[in-house]
């Protein structure tokens, strides 16, 4: 990966006020532990209840413990739901920088590299120098948040008032890991459904042609794992044969399986799972893209192709007062660019509830390393507990009472529904 600079949104004071920083001999805090991997997930579909977030139970509190820049952002949010998964993500990267990084919660500062306004978000000093050993990424969808981050376990430099300094030179240093994440939802499919009855599967497949690579998109229109029929049971790629190739709805399939049963069933089942193997490949390479933070402006998307793609099987979704579960974990995928294998990442995607799939790749010095399963944060015990005991030194956050809103806008509304998920 090429290096990364910082746009900062806090400014870069050279005074000879801040000089000294550069000059004074720190104080190095050594770790013991070796680098680790996390992953959180925030379920905000229930969260801060009502019509606006300004006015939803709980809210107020939890706005408060973010920036002014922040609290803006997600209070002139059109639809409370988006507004809901923004304060997750904002809350969720102060948590781990906070914890990664042992430093109270008001000390958390945060810039991005490269394009400022969609540029990857990234942990800074109180003077705007970027942070070493730490990395993170966030997604966002349909009411659930993910994070991934890694902590590198690297030994700080302090200033003798006891602030981390970061590093001169910003980028991407040797034994350096980077994480992306993504999560997608796999019924969002009204647009998808009408283009594929006008123009086929492989007519919808085509729209994404910048993205995705000719061998990709063959793969996407007529492989298929598997079929889930309405009774529960599932047919194979070997029983449904070059039933395979088709690419309509509303279509009759008849068959014989390898054990000798004859089946009949509507080509909208099979197209259903084709859609669900696009949403695995667009989450597997949104992840990959993320690493960086390019997204999909990246120059080279149709050189990154994946091969051995399958779409995890879905788990279960809530229902009465049980807990949606996670569905199969699937991390033997296969990642080439220019079509050269790249071995120096690893990626997961898992499966959870019956409509999501999030993903996870991580790339650099990967040894050792290993994605672990991912831990569904609870807001309250969690979070919001502890920011309350390390904002300051003390154990207590203050009350701060959330922006007044006169317009509601929308800053996003220019984005496409991609972009608008990186933060």
């Amino acid at each position: 990966m090429k290096e990364q600079f910082l746009s900062l949104d806090i400014p870069l004071s050279l005074s000879s006020k801040a000089m000294p920083y550069f000059d004074l001999q720190p104080v190095t805090a050594v770790t013991e532990d070796g680098p680790e991997i996390t992953c959180w997930l925030l379920d905000t579909r229930t969260l801060w209840p009502g019509e606006s977030i300004l006015s939803a139970s709980g809210a107020a509190y939890a706005l408060s413990l973010i920036t002014s820049a922040e609290q803006n952002i997600i209070t002139s949010k059109m639809f409370i739901a988006d507004a809901r998964m923004s304060l997750g993500s904002a809350l969720m990267k102060r948590a781990f920088i906070s914890k990664t990084l042992g430093i109270p919660w008001k000390d958390v500062k945060i810039a991005r590299k490269g394009n400022e306004k969609h540029g990857k978000p990234c942990a800074v000093d109180h003077i705007g120098r970027p942070i070493g050993g730490i990395d993170f990424n966030v997604s966002h969808q349909n009411g659930l948040v993910t994070l991934i981050g890694w902590n590198g376990q690297r030994n700080h430099r302090y200033s003798p008032n006891g602030h981390i300094q970061g590093v001169l030179s910003p980028g991407v240093r040797r034994g350096d890991v980077m994480v992306g994440a993504d999560i997608v939802c796999v019924n969002e499919r009204e647009s998808a459904q009408t283009t594929i009855d006008m123009e086929g599967f492989d007519g919808w497949v085509d729209i994404y042609d910048s993205i995705f690579s000719d061998e990709e998109r063959w793969s996407m229109k007529y492989d298929v794992d598997c079929v889930t029929m309405l009774d529960g049971t599932t047919l194979n790629a070997h029983d449904i044969g070059r039933h395979d190739r088709c690419i309509s709805r509303h279509k009759d399939i008849s068959l014989t399986t390898a054990a000798g049963r004859d089946i009949t069933f509507s080509s909208e089942l099979l197209i259903e799972a084709k859609l669900r193997r696009f949403y695995t490949y667009f989450c597997y390479k949104e992840a990959y893209i993320k690493l960086a933070g390019e997204a999909l402006l990246a120059p080279w998307l149709r050189q990154l192709e994946f091969f051995n793609v399958r779409s995890p099987k879905p788990g279960c979704v809530a229902r009465c007062s049980t807990i949606g579960t996670w569905g199969e974990e699937v991390d033997d995928v296969e990642v080439k660019m220019h079509g050269r294998v790249v071995d120096d990442v690893k990626m997961k995607i898992q499966a959870f509830e019956e409509d999501f799939m999030l993903s996870c790749a991580i790339q650099g010095n990967i040894q050792g390393l290993k994605i672990p399963a991912f831990h569904k944060c609870h807001l309250e015990k969690d979070i919001l507990s502890y920011a309350g005991e390390r904002f300051t030194t003390t154990s207590t956050a203050p009350q701060v009472k959330s922006p007044e809103v006169t317009t509601v806008k929308c800053p996003d509304v220019l984005l496409s529904p991609w972009e608008s998920r990186y933060w």
